[in-house]
């Protein structure tokens, strides 16, 4: 399927990781008490992005993204000012 969202300016459309379910020591967490990771897949980038590509892994800002869901799938849209590294 292919992605029908195209960023503007600095925006970058990413998929945000998955939450682990359980703990490190097998206890399955409830989700309200699952931590949301801060890493994500970039799928998109906007024309202005000079510093992250389609594929790279992200670490961006708690609370910087904006959540969308298109054809039943969940993105993050993030500015790329929010990006704090890359994941190698």
């Amino acid at each position: 399927m292919s992605l029908n969202l195209h960023p503007l300016a600095d925006y970058i459309v990413a998929q945000g990781d998955t939450a682990n379910e359980r703990t490190a020591s097998g206890l399955y967490l409830p989700n309200n008490a699952q931590e949301k990771p801060k890493t994500a897949t970039v799928l998109a980038t906007g024309p202005a992005v000079t510093q992250v590509k389609k594929g790279d892994r992200i670490i961006y800002k708690s609370y910087s993204t904006t959540d969308v869901k298109v054809e039943k799938e969940d993105y993050i849209l993030v500015k790329e000012e929010d990006v704090l590294a890359t994941v190698k």
